[in-house]
């Protein structure tokens, strides 16, 4: 088994597909196919604050549940939007109002298409993947050795949210411990969520979320290679999104 983890795409479809033809796939009735038999796997957030995130559901939705071609985790953003989808109250900034703003200029039919691709994928996809043959956990925010196995809330949040103190910096981003730091499993932990500007290997943990959104690249970790690939985002750079770690 091979796979190609990639880091959080946030409606950069342009960049997407550009990676997929980087890691050699081929674009196969809309659906993207390596022949070697590689598999795809989503590290979450594919929507919101990019230029087209329905077009990222679509493409995700197929790969994932119609052609079962590709993996996918549920990112904070996502689990916001799916709340949304379901016609919860909830607030529309930190990105879901680009998102929301695409849903609102389809017919009725497209939005309830779209929204139904996207309930369904998220309600069918695990909350973390755990692929033994390779030794790796997929995780949107990573998880704590202690978490893994567990699904209960505690492991929901930290998953989603990341290590959350629920104190914040003076601009409004939450602080966050930094648990790859205390990381001794031997399993590979992929994760994304804190923009970084080239991926972050700490103990056997790797953070592939680098800012594409932001500006900087969107990147896919393959293995078994232990090997990262990347390409140029054709966004705006938002210096001030990324984070570093001392």
């Amino acid at each position: 088994m091979k796979i190609d983890v990639i880091g959080d795409v946030h409606g950069c479809i342009d960049e997407l597909r550009e990676l997929f033809t980087d890691l050699g796939y081929v674009l196969d009735h809309d659906v993207y196919i390596h022949p070697e038999g590689r598999i795809p796997v989503f590290v979450g957030d594919i929507t919101d604050r990019g230029p087209d995130s329905l077009s990222v559901i679509k493409l995700v939705y197929k790969m994932v549940v119609e052609e079962r071609k590709a993996h996918y985790v549920p990112g904070n953003h996502c689990n916001k939007l799916y709340r949304f989808f379901l016609g919860n109250k909830v607030q529309e900034k930190h990105g879901l109002e680009t998102t929301a703003s695409e849903y609102r200029a389809l017919s009725t039919r497209e939005q309830k298409l779209v929204s139904n691709q996207f309930i369904k994928l998220y309600r069918q996809a695990p909350l973390y993947l755990q692929l033994p043959e390779l030794n790796v956990i997929v995780a949107h925010a990573g998880i704590k050795e202690s978490l893994i196995g567990r699904t209960d809330k505690k492991a929901e949040t930290f998953v989603l949210y990341g290590d959350i103190s629920g104190q914040f910096h003076p601009d409004g981003r939450p602080i966050r411990g930094d648990w790859a730091k205390h990381y001794h499993g031997d399993r590979w932990i992929v994760y994304g969520h804190t923009p970084v500007k080239e991926p972050r290997i700490v103990n056997k943990t790797i953070n592939i979320d680098t800012g594409c959104v932001f500006g900087n690249k969107l990147t896919a970790f393959r293995l078994p290679e232990e090997k990262t690939i990347a390409v140029p985002s054709k966004q705006p750079l938002a210096e001030e999104k990324f984070n570093s770690f001392t």
